[in-house]
């Protein structure tokens, strides 16, 4: 298993400068942010393979290699312009993919709005009143699966899988809504595992790491720290913007800071026992501290716990 980033922490740095930092962290892969035309001219690598071939050799050159493409956005979105710009962006990352020889690409499920007229997406969290469960049903019957049918042959066509964040707000957001996007879209839809996501809504990432076992395209290294004080009074389910760290029920956090070492030696486990032996990517959303020291604590740390070797065959105990 490799140590990467998601390229959005550095969208600041030029191309160049960006990789250096990343190697210089000593990570091993990058997560290329598709919409970052800085890092990832897709119009130009996409007409060009003499500017594939220079784009890559420059990542080569530090020793580096492409995880995946990262495509996040909501191709399912009621404001028709919206969802056509995503999904253009989502075609095209799997395009170059494929002109890569990579063989998947990062994004969001999605979310439609309701039935007539809506402008935002709408999530319903729960069956009651009754509008609200007829609701799900309409989008998954109406928009989700019909979508994301046509998109996933398309991405199988070009050799390409699609991992999708379990996200709350997306209509993919545990591990059952995967399964069942896969189960009626195809087998190359799978997950973009990231325990963050999962810590708040009182899912075990073992168990769900378990759960998805042949299904787990690229794992993201992101933390949560659910705040009990906040959590036991008001709930999970917080409004509040993440910059008001002090009152939120939960908040991101750089791995090790909302969970120790056990969990995290147990989760690099778990994943290798069920197949997984890819990418850790490292993303930075922890707004306590700043992006150079996050990363760089998100490293020092995972570096001691990632298992690098093959699994041995036959091995017991005597």
């Amino acid at each position: 298993m490799k140590l990467g980033v998601l390229t959005n922490a550095l969208a600041d740095k030029p191309f160049p400068k960006m990789l250096d930092a990343v190697a210089a962290m000593g990570l091993e892969a990058i997560e290329m942010h598709v919409r970052n035309t800085v890092h990832c001219p897709m119009a130009d690598l996409l007409r060009s393979k003499s500017r594939r071939d220079d784009w890559r050799a420059e990542i080569a050159e530090r020793g580096l290699i492409i995880s995946s493409l990262s495509a996040h956005g909501n191709p399912l979105h009621p404001d028709p312009k919206a969802a056509r710009a995503d999904d253009t962006m989502l075609r095209k990352a799997i395009t170059l993919a494929e002109k890569l020889g990579l063989d998947r690409v990062n994004g969001f499920s999605g979310c439609p709005g309701d039935q007539g007229g809506a402008r935002v997406p709408n999530w319903v969290t729960c069956p009651w009143p009754t509008e609200f469960i007829e609701l799900v049903q309409w989008q998954w019957e109406k928009r989700v699966i019909p979508y994301w049918k046509k998109t996933a042959k398309f991405a199988a066509d070009h050799g390409v899988k699609i991992g999708f964040e379990m996200h709350p707000g997306f209509v993919v957001y545990n591990p059952e809504t995967l399964l069942r996007l896969r189960a009626e879209c195809g087998k190359n839809i799978g997950a973009n595992f990231d325990p963050s996501h999962l810590f708040w809504q009182g899912i075990d990432p073992i168990e769900a790491v378990r759960a998805l076992e042949g299904a787990i395209w690229h794992v993201h290294a992101k933390d949560c720290r659910v705040e009990p004080a906040v959590a036991r009074v008001h709930g999970v389910l917080d409004h509040k913007h993440y910059g008001d760290e002090l009152h939120r029920a939960w908040v991101f956090r750089t791995v090790g800071y909302g969970h120790g070492e056990s969990f995290w030696r147990d989760f690099v486990s778990v994943l290798r026992l069920t197949g997984y032996d890819h990418v850790l990517s490292i993303e930075h959303e922890d707004s306590l501290m700043t992006i150079g020291e996050g990363l760089s604590k998100a490293a020092a740390f995972l570096k001691g716990i990632l298992i690098r070797e093959p699994k041995p065959k036959g091995m017991h105990w005597a």
